[in-house]
């Protein structure tokens, strides 16, 4: 495809015939504003087609790019001014996209949980994407808005109604969830690629010079605790291994804005419940998690496990997705003891429909937005969702019907 006359398009959808792609292009062509140009993109030009044809949408553009391909990448990413992508695993199908919107400066956004790719993403272009004004923006999904936006939220509301800089946030997930085949895959290529380690580094997304000098008292839980902020018995969040990496980058970026304190802890858990059959859910959820995590470190365990998980394009069915739904709840304690909480929540399965609402609403703040994001017209780099977007994400997101709050809007 290319353009003539008529200037850039606004959004390219990349790996638009995959599982989550799939729904991006449908939350598009049903709520994409007036006047928004995007287009669908990835390996097939046939699924490509069939895929615009079953949305009733034959007039929106079509780009053929394999992702390793840079030239058919530079072609695609110069025709516009956001890419979207949900090609997963991004380490084997998203650095030269990423490279490109960095070389060209186009706005980029996904979905990835891939921590060690993030990080090799921020060594390779961070640099180059702040000098430009380019936000490249991975973890927009699931993955890790409420986690980072949740935190953000609640520092804010410290230091504008509180007068403190917030100290620690811990926040508690409960959900009703599916996995799509496109996560799976990703969780298993992180195994088979070495970057185990790299991912339980809980400063590994930060900026150099900026660890604290006890790094012990960062890592990730391990065991069932009982929590009387919230009131019940949570185990170990299996995303915590991603959400906790993105917050600790956020805090890092925002240092000037004296939002958090020297010394803030974030944490994050699973809630189970209350009384004696919660605290030994808990222990199990706990205990599971660590020999899940042994057993996909071997790779015969690894491929026994591929037979009992969704294939790359294939996930939940739409009524799954349907009766999903998720709640992050989210606790701060500012540096003098303010108490501010947070709570981001909405119906739908979170890996699939909230992370399409998620990430369509992080494009269409670079698009619509552009000028009310913080840090101006010429702000840039590998960001995080928080510090790139702010309140205006949360505001877009609260139009969708989800919660987000506190809102001191």
């Amino acid at each position: 495809m290319k353009l003539t006359g008529r200037g850039l398009l606004d959004v390219v959808i990349y790996g638009a015939t995959g599982f989550v792609g799939r729904q991006v292009a449908g939350y598009f062509a049903a709520h994409a504003p007036p006047g928004v140009r995007w287009a669908v993109a990835g390996r097939s030009r046939e699924k490509l087609e069939g895929l615009c044809e079953r949305l009733g949408k034959s007039d929106i553009g079509v780009f053929v790019a394999d992702a390793n391909d840079s030239r058919a990448l530079d072609a695609m990413v110069t025709q516009t001014r956001v890419v979207l992508s949900t090609a997963g695993p991004f380490a084997l199908f998203g650095s030269a996209l990423v490279a490109a919107c960095a070389r060209h400066g186009a706005h980029y956004v996904d979905t990835t949980g891939e921590t060690p790719w993030v990080r090799r993403m921020i060594d390779l272009h961070h640099q180059e994407a702040a000098a430009g004004g380019t936000r490249i923006v991975p973890c927009c999904g699931f993955d890790s808005v409420p986690s980072d936006l949740g935190a953000w939220l609640v520092a804010r509301t410290l230091r504008e109604e509180h007068g403190q800089r917030c100290a620690s946030v811990k926040a508690c997930f409960s959900m009703r969830a599916g996995l799509n085949g496109g996560t799976a895959a990703s969780l298993m290529n992180l195994f088979e690629g070495g970057d185990r380690a790299q991912f339980e580094n809980p400063f590994l997304l930060n900026p150099e010079g900026t660890l604290p000098d006890d790094v012990s008292a960062h890592r990730d839980p391990l065991g069932a605790v009982h929590d009387a902020d919230f009131g019940a018995w949570l185990a170990p969040f299996v995303m915590g291994p991603v959400n906790t990496r993105v917050v600790r980058r956020s805090v890092a970026l925002l240092a000037g804005a004296r939002m958090y304190a020297d010394d803030f802890h974030y944490q994050e858990y699973l809630r189970i419940g209350r009384g004696a059959a919660a605290a030994v859910a808990a222990g199990s959820v706990a205990v599971g998690m660590a020999l899940g995590r042994s057993a996909l470190a071997r790779a015969p365990l690894r491929r026994w496990a591929q037979r009992f998980i969704p294939a790359p394009g294939e996930g939940p069915s739409e009524r799954t997705m349907d009766e999903g739904s998720f709640r992050c709840e989210l606790i701060g304690i500012g540096e003098r003891g303010g108490i501010a909480r947070g709570r981001i929540a909405g119906r739908g399965d979170p890996g699939n429909r909230a992370t399409t609402t998620f990430v369509c609403e992080s494009a269409l703040a670079l698009v619509v937005d552009g000028k009310r994001l913080p840090g101006g017209d010429t702000f840039g780099g590998v960001l995080t969702p928080s510090v790139a977007f702010g309140a205006v994400l949360a505001e877009r997101l609260r139009a969708t019907g989800m919660t987000v709050e506190p809102s001191t809007d």
